[in-house]
């Protein structure tokens, strides 16, 4: 295998970069350019990087031993001044030498997966981390990348692989006399992984939308106030305000960290009949989107308005420009003094909290759908099992087809083609 290289901190000048090399020739290639023996293992030592007699830089040398890198190759990273010209002259360097060229995206990682260092939803969860924008993303991700999903798998494989193994005694030894009836016993377990299995399906919605995001929309009739409130939520001017009814005709997006969670906060266009044809454009996106958004803020004029829209059970109702009059009994807010709006975001935190407290292990598409052919498998083989002893053969392929369902999951078969996918969205060091 090729010895790989890349950059693995951010491009451009900084106060450290690292350079890491894995593969066969990474240590002999570390040697080569300190010109002296190697530190220990998981031990920094500061070297002086040269060639041919000219210095490069000075700076502090890792090595890790085959089985104990990121990568279970032999690693070597150079941390070196986070200079442009330092980097791009032993990259150069680097890419000149026989047996060694540059890591494509994802590379580093994917030997790690290969090596079996991580399975894949372990990759995916590096993935995420990576990308964390907030702090619910940032344990999410680190809860998948520990190996959640993995421990669950591990968990349900062997209660598959004894129920299957039980009907294939009994298919095996069908012409002798067998003493104990192993159904009952095959039933259970199938009882037991559908029980886990289904309750992981239905906490991977609220975990996606941890991953992805949560919308909350502002709706409202034209100039309440809903771009105002919008811009005070972001802390800036993203939404055209103005006294004229109608100012926003489409729906402007603006993603925030709000209590620690992933929110996109959508301003959307006046609810109201309108002869203006644009302007019924974006009251029909209002509508749409508002539908589909985790969480409604209905913003008023006046508690006596109609609503726009009819108001879920944890949709907030708030009164706005508190600042201009006062009304009893009622949520209100200011959008220009701020007045009441730290604790609707109390609100909203607190109710997109609570949601997801009942995500699951499951984070992307592809694992929900694993699991689901999975269910789907082990509903089969309880449908076989009450077929009777002729049916047995097909129960126990129904087993196996959940197995491999599972294994899925991880990585161990049949995901070649998301493999691609999956390492394009590493950077080249990763």
């Amino acid at each position: 295998m090729d010895t790989i290289f890349a950059l693995a901190t951010a491009r451009g000048r900084a106060g450290v970069s690292v350079i890491r090399l894995s593969g066969p020739l990474a240590h002999q290639t570390a040697q080569r350019l300190t010109g002296r023996d190697l530190p220990g293992p998981r031990q920094a030592a500061l070297r002086r990087f040269s060639w041919q007699g000219e210095v490069l830089d000075e700076g502090l040398l890792l090595i890790f031993g085959a089985g104990e890198s990121f990568t279970g190759e032999e690693v070597a990273e150079f941390q070196l001044h986070g200079s442009m010209a330092i980097v791009a002259a032993l990259l150069r360097l680097l890419s000149g030498m026989p047996g060694l060229r540059l890591a494509e995206a994802g590379e580093f990682t994917r030997r790690a997966m290969e090596n079996g260092r991580l399975d894949l939803s372990q990759v995916e969860g590096l993935a995420d981390l990576i990308d964390a924008e907030t702090e619910a993303q940032r344990r999410q991700a680190m809860r998948v990348f520990s190996g959640a999903i993995g421990k669950r798998i591990e968990l349900w494989r062997p209660k598959l692989l004894r129920a299957a193994a039980l009907l294939e005694a009994v298919i095996d030894f069908v012409e002798e006399d067998v003493p104990v009836d192993v159904t009952p016993e095959v039933r259970g377990l199938v009882r037991d992984l559908l029980t886990d299995l289904r309750r992981e399906v239905a906490g991977a919605p609220m975990a996606e939308r941890i991953r992805e995001g949560f919308e909350v929309a502002i709706l409202g009739a034209p100039n309440v106030g809903k771009s105002s409130l919008l811009n005070m939520l972001s802390g800036r001017d993203v939404a055209i305000t103005s006294e004229i009814a109608g100012t926003t005709r489409d729906v402007i997006e603006v993603r925030m960290d709000l209590a620690g969670l992933p929110v996109t906060l959508l301003d959307t266009a006046g609810v109201r009949d309108t002869e203006d044809r644009i302007e019924a454009i974006g009251v029909e996106r209002a509508l749409a989107r508002g539908r589909v958004a985790d969480l409604r803020i209905i913003l008023l004029d006046d508690p006596a308005d109609p609503l726009p829209v009819e108001p879920g059970e944890d949709d907030l109702v708030v009164i706005g420009k508190a600042d201009l009059r006062r009304f009893e009994n009622c949520r209100m807010i200011s959008a220009r003094t701020g007045e009441g709006i730290e604790a609707l975001i109390g609100e909203v935190g607190a109710v997109l909290a609570r949601r997801s407290l009942g995500s699951g292990s499951l984070v992307r598409e592809r694992h929900r759908l694993a699991a689901i052919q999975a269910i789907q498998a082990l509903e089969s083989a309880q449908d076989e099992l009450d077929g009777g002893a002729e049916r047995l053969e097909l129960a126990a392929e129904e087993l196996r087809r959940a197995i491999r369902a599972l294994d899925s999951l991880v990585g161990r078969i049949g995901v070649e083609d998301v493999l691609g996918e999956i390492f394009a969205s590493f950077c080249i060091g990763k």
